[in-house]
């Protein structure tokens, strides 16, 4: 499987991190930067990750900034993206088994690194279940991008 990974100039450690884990564990990696600690704009990197997730380039894709709201607001902007911020492994799982999420935003400001790679890990080896309700509700969910809620 094949990961994007993206960061602000905050998340670049964790960033780091994640990459050289997920790499001993097999996977390959997409850095879409930043590669630098020079102030940057969250929303260049949440874009090329998405990018390279809608694309097919990346199955699945991590960002990381200071908290991982900003990443999270900014990737769930563009349709077909559902990003999911975590903080603990349940939530990480919750969010691929009933939303498919395809890419993890996570916060260098608010999490150590220990569980920072538990929460990578439960969220790239959980599965999601489209059966019954879980699908249902994501279908409404995509209706709301195309504009058939309003």
């Amino acid at each position: 499987m094949r990961i994007a990974l993206g960061s602000d100039h905050v998340g670049i450690e964790l960033k780091k991190l994640i990459k050289e884990h997920l790499q001993e564990k097999g996977y390959e990696m997409e850095d879409c930067g930043t590669d630098s600690s020079e102030a940057t704009d969250y929303p260049d990197f949440a874009l090329a990750v998405a990018k390279a997730v809608l694309a097919g380039k990346s199955q699945m894709g991590i960002l990381i900034c200071g908290t991982g709201i900003g990443m999270c607001i900014a990737a769930n902007k563009i349709k077909g993206i559902r990003a999911a911020l975590c903080q603990e492994t349940y939530s990480a799982r919750m969010s691929r088994e009933h939303n498919n999420a395809n890419i993890l935003c996570l916060g260098q400001r608010v999490m150590g690194s220990k569980l920072a790679l538990e929460v990578v890990d439960a969220w790239l080896e959980a599965d999601y279940s489209p059966e019954g309700r879980h699908q249902q509700r994501l279908d409404k969910i995509a209706g709301f991008e195309g504009g058939e809620a309003f």
